[in-house]
């Protein structure tokens, strides 16, 4: 188990105080309680008249819209009354996490708190000015995350040449070679005889989501564009075009659980023949966009994405429809960690 980080229990202590301005009396009950297999970061205490209650919290900075769904799918499968600690939540995700019924506390004196008798509404507190926020891990930065991705997806390459994970990832040699270096450091990849293994692929899947929406997805967009219809996205075949099917298209096809309200396809480019057969036009708000196809690997299902990265775009759209089917996948990804 990972110690946690000092500046992670200076985060929670910031957000107990601020609770007890709130005249809600808060302690720390056990640091990194093991919940469901795993750690969570406190079990904390609140306490409002004469009742109190025990939530488990995790710690989450810079909390964003994108990053937003997959944050509340882990604190979902952390059981009984999960409680987020942010360093700040502006009032647009106060409100989110008000209506997913995600119980929070900010270090600004911003909560959501609805058990019995301890209601607590409190939104719009303005942040407090930080000067020594933690850097993130340059294995978290965009080409980094390209390997993890690769990793995450075919865990049997960790301990496989450098050059061969570079290939399957569409990044440098060199990038390998500092990832490799950084993820035993970081409790993800340790050595068993003699062959390197990864560890802990849960928690490493839950990092990789959250920075993949911040960092690597951003950088990827090649295109978006406005459609008359997405009902096309039922027969349309993706290899056709050199592009393969992701976010709520891919979801649907293989969960038969949603019907997609955005189509995101990947490839080296946005095909003009692609564009003119599906009559797409240049839209920055439109419903369908193509982004940048990074991995060289192929994939079970060949027409669409792998099932990771399907499900890490139905966690940055985040709404309850996208949410609930997210959690269907998370099984599947589940059980390639435990082949």
């Amino acid at each position: 188990m990972d110690k946690l980080k000092t500046h992670d229990r200076d985060l929670i202590e910031e957000a107990l105080a601020a609770a007890q301005r709130l005249g809600i009396n808060a302690r720390i009950e056990q640091w990194q309680p093991k919940i469901n297999g795993g750690h969570a970061d406190a079990w904390i205490v609140l306490q409002l008249g004469g009742k109190k209650v025990r939530f488990t919290a995790e710690v989450k900075r810079g909390l964003r819209p994108v990053t937003l769904g997959a944050v509340i799918q882990q604190l979902q499968r952390l059981g009984e009354r999960p409680l987020l600690v942010a360093d700040y939540v502006t009032p647009q995700l106060a409100d989110t996490l008000r209506d997913h019924g995600i119980a929070f506390i900010d270090a600004a004196g911003n909560a959501y708190i609805d058990h019995p008798p301890l209601l607590v509404w409190v939104k719009g507190e303005r942040p407090i000015a930080r000067a020594n926020l933690q850097p993130i891990g340059r294995v978290f930065q965009a080409s980094g995350l390209q390997v993890i991705f690769t990793l995450l997806c075919n865990p049997e390459e960790v301990d496989h040449p450098y050059r061969e994970i570079a290939e399957l990832a569409g990044v440098a040699h060199g990038t390998v070679g500092w990832v490799m270096a950084e993820l035993p450091k970081l409790g993800f990849v340790g050595e068993f005889n003699k062959k390197r293994r990864l560890l802990q692929p849960e928690r490493l899947l839950q990092q990789w989501v959250e920075a993949h929406a911040r960092t690597l997805r951003p950088k990827l967009l090649l295109g978006r564009y406005k459609t008359e219809t997405l009902d096309w996205w039922k027969t349309v075949d993706p290899n056709k075009y050199d592009l393969k099917m992701g976010g709520e298209g891919a979801a649907a096809r293989l969960t038969r659980h949603l019907r997609p309200g955005t189509l995101t396809f990947f490839g080296p480019k946005a095909e003009p023949r692609f564009l003119l057969d599906q009559r797409l036009k240049t839209d920055k708000n439109g419903e369908v966009e193509i982004l940048r196809r990074f991995w060289q690997f192929e994939n079970p299902e060949p027409a669409l994405a792998p099932t990771l990265l399907v499900y890490a775009d139905l966690l940055a759209i985040g709404d309850a429809r996208c949410l609930e089917t997210a959690k269907l996948l998370y099984d599947q990804i589940l059980a390639g960690f435990n082949k």
